[in-house]
């Protein structure tokens, strides 16, 4: 009889201690859980990007530097000259490509709570990650404890979500520039939420060797299409380009993300109803008893319920139709924390009375 596949014995400790990420089922929901923008295009402009494509030639690989791509990207986003670019199958790509470059000693290092894939990633490749505590109730950096891990870990990688994910706030940007001084390894500033607030180290890249910044148009409003980017100096673009999968940005992802940067006006418009709507969402969030709303530069507000509520109110809210995000189950300074996504008017609407009926059957 063949011998059995003894799984504990196949994988790697650190891969059999994971748990996978998980992405709810949306089917039938108003769907609030994923910081997507919640608008399509207009005809007009749908029917223009089918006829751009019409010349894609799927019968031979893509351009495996996905030049005209690139250098669109530096031209709508003004990145300097003198920096290089590489494109990811999103910011998660390019995460995982820094820390596979890294030795199997390294420390990597972010605030807590920040973007799951920093941890997550870090511990799948065996890596020692640190997550430095945020201050409570503000969710700004300890920067005290901040500079005390790095001179004590000597982190190859600090990753700075701006905004973070999930508080939604902007660190101090003095804070961030002491961070970048005294670290002696590279210093990512993931800014997936820059379309939706009016901050950015992009201009910055210039006076600081180990400072890289990274990008996504995820949250511009195209996530399916799965595109990252990130900028630095070229002699660590090179590392990375090193081990990055030849062909990783497919045909059809570069000709409708250079297509979509091209018609940027359409993404302004989007991203500026956005904003608006985030002001009209976390003024409905406090006006609710028993609920914190936090400020947000990005697409989305965490809110705290009352003390051990949240669980029940995320359930209420699913129930009536809208799927938010519950971070509860994370604990620490997420406890009794949900995220919502802003949507459209209708949506927004449909989600505040319904948080409001949670409420009340409580």
């Amino acid at each position: 009889m063949p011998q059995k596949i003894r799984i504990t014995r196949l994988f790697r400790k650190e891969v059999l201690a994971l748990s996978a990420y998980k992405v709810a089922d949306a089917t039938g929901l108003i769907k609030l859980d994923a910081m997507e923008n919640p608008y399509s295009w207009p005809e007009d402009i749908k029917n223009q990007w089918l006829e751009s494509l019409k010349d894609c030639r799927l019968n031979r690989y893509p351009d495996p530097e996905a030049r005209q791509l690139t250098n669109t990207i530096k031209h709508v986003y003004k990145i300097p000259e003198q920096f290089d670019v590489l494109l990811g199958n999103g910011s998660d790509e390019i995460i995982q490509l820094l820390l596979m470059a890294l030795p199997p000693d390294a420390q990597v290092l972010a605030p807590d709570p920040g973007f799951v894939m920093y941890k997550q990633l870090s511990q799948c490749l065996g890596l020692t990650y640190h997550g430095i505590p945020l201050l409570a109730d503000t969710f700004e950096l300890d920067l005290p404890a901040m500079l005390a891990a790095i001179e004590t870990h000597q982190p190859s990688v600090i990753f700075l979500a701006y905004p973070n994910n999930p508080t939604g706030n902007l660190f101090n940007a003095d804070a961030i520039r002491e961070i970048i001084t005294k670290a002696n390894g590279l210093v990512i500033l993931d800014e997936a939420y820059a379309p939706f607030a009016d901050a950015s180290f992009i201009n910055e890249l210039p006076q600081y060797e180990n400072l890289l910044v990274m990008r996504t148009v995820s949250k511009l409003g195209l996530a399916g299409l799965r595109l990252g980017y990130i900028a630095g100096a070229p002699a660590i673009i090179e590392q990375l380009n090193k081990i990055r999968l030849p062909y990783n940005i497919n045909i059809l992802t570069q000709a409708s993300t250079d297509f979509a940067l091209n018609n940027s006006d359409l993404f302004d418009q989007q991203t500026a109803e956005i904003r608006a709507q985030r002001d009209v969402v976390f003024a409905g969030l406090n006006e609710l008893d028993g609920i914190t709303a936090y400020p947000s530069s990005a697409n989305f507000i965490l809110f705290r319920t009352k003390k051990d509520h949240a669980d029940s109110i995320f359930t209420a809210l699913k129930n009536q139709g809208v799927l938010i995000k519950n971070l509860n189950p994370q604990g620490g300074l997420l406890t009794d924390c949900l995220r919502v996504t802003i949507g459209k008017p209708e949506e927004n609407t449909a989600f505040l009375t319904a948080l409001r009926n949670s409420l009340s059957a409580l």
